[in-house]
């Protein structure tokens, strides 16, 4: 399906998330038995929040999924040494400005020496600290500066510190992003609140991207890494905005049993699973918010795959939709060269998928059908779905009854703009 090229109709001055707000303060409920503080400690530029402190009350239980990257970076893999120690985790670190990756030895011993100076500070130990990095790859950790900085951090820590926190671990993110839900357990109220960073080098597994989301409920540490892997799975492995998986990538789900609620029973219970839809429900909140800051981005896209034999093969055909570099610029013009779309599906490696069966939709138009262009469609529909903020994309396979839902966006000018003066 041929069309004709368009002139870009969404160019920009300046990168805006696409309906996306900043979260208001008094909108990010406090979680009982956790406190953060924010500090400036230099580590890429002056005056800015660049170093948080997250303390938790003893008896927490903190559960975790990490990046897939061959080249993990080293809080990565210091994170996960001090999570399988069992230890009891009562604090975590996180510093932007700096990925402490592909730094070899020397970014261990740093990740190392952070860990012990805040664990002195907090009177723990060096292996009960989760220490977070993200920034700029390849660079040694300026362990000094943070180490400075530190007992600002502590000095600093209150329970209402959310929405300061959200800002504190941005990188070329334009905006903080912070959610928060509430739920009753029994005769309890039990609070979820979340916050993420993350702009590009967006792609699942985990998507590039922190995460920490906490509740005050009490939950068992099997139950609780039951509850991340799902959440991750319905989130941040549902996004992308560039295809590149970064080294850093962390989501740490924390509950401090600090509410006073029954204790939440195991997978299958039902107090299991409403606070898991709820941890579900900002982790989604937050991974949308990630694609709507997108680097660059000026289209937030949904793309919703049907009638697959399983869930992996539509998400296959929704990520070949979502990763290809000519789809995402004619989204960035508002051009409905939509063959685009499907020569992208037909790239999704399905072997014995049926074209002639497939049907696409770009939001309430019609856009193929057998095999090429519906006879309905008119081009200045397309063009009409294309021009809006937010477009959603649905594919029909007709091959079963399994769905998937992937989040994207655009991919503009401003995008290599960002990424060509990351380090500048």
């Amino acid at each position: 399906m041929a069309a004709a090229s368009l002139a870009p109709t969404c160019t920009s001055l300046s990168p805006m998330p696409v309906n996306l707000r900043a979260p208001a303060t008094e909108q990010l409920r406090p979680v009982a038995g956790l406190t953060l503080g924010i500090a400036q400690a230099g580590i890429k530029k002056p005056g800015k929040k660049d170093l948080l402190v997250m303390v938790l009350a003893e008896g927490s239980q903190v559960a975790g999924v990490f990046t897939r990257n061959r080249f993990c970076a080293a809080p990565v893999l210091l994170c996960k040494e001090h999570l399988d120690s069992g230890g009891g985790v009562r604090s975590l670190v996180v510093n932007t400005g700096n990925a402490n990756a592909g730094t070899g030895e020397a970014g261990l011993r740093d990740a190392r020496k952070i860990c012990g100076e805040l664990a002195t500070l907090l009177g723990v130990k060096a292996e009960q600290v989760l220490p977070f990095s993200t920034g700029v790859i390849m660079e040694a950790l300026p362990v000094e500066r943070i180490a400075a900085a530190l007992p600002a951090c502590v000095a600093a820590l209150r329970e209402d510190h959310w929405r300061d926190a959200a800002e504190a671990i941005m990188t070329t993110d334009t905006l903080a992003k912070a959610a928060s839900r509430q739920i009753v357990l029994g005769s309890n109220t039990v609070t979820v609140t979340g916050i993420a960073k993350g702009a590009g080098m967006i792609h699942p597994n985990m998507a590039t991207m922190l995460g920490f989301v906490a509740t005050d409920a009490a939950v068992s540490a099997s139950a609780l890494q039951a509850m991340v892997r799902h959440a991750a799975n319905e989130s941040f492995n549902r996004i992308t905005v560039d295809g590149d998986t970064s080294t850093n990538d962390s989501f740490i789900l924390i509950a401090t049993g600090s509410s006073g609620a029954a204790h939440v029973a195991g997978v299958g219970s039902a107090e299991f699973a409403a606070l898991s839809d709820a941890v579900t429900e900002v982790s989604v909140e937050l991974a949308q918010a990630i694609v709507r800051d997108g680097e660059g981005a000026t289209k937030f896209i949904t793309l919703r795959i049907e009638g697959g034999s399983n869930e992996a093969e539509c998400a296959r055909v929704g990520f070949a939709i979502g990763h290809s570099p000519l789809v995402k610029t004619a989204f960035f013009a508002s051009d409905p060269n939509l063959g685009r779309i499907l020569a992208a599906i037909g790239n999704a490696g399905i072997e014995d998928l049926d074209v002639s069966k497939i049907t696409l939709h770009l939001d309430d138009v019609l856009v193929a059908e057998a095999g090429g262009r519906a006879r309905s469609y008119l081009e200045q529909d397309g063009q009409r779905v294309m021009k809006q903020a937010e477009i959603t994309v649905r594919v029909e396979l007709h091959r079963g009854q399994a769905s998937s839902t992937i989040w994207t966006c655009d991919l503009s000018h401003d995008y290599v703009s960002i990424n060509a003066d990351y380090r500048s």
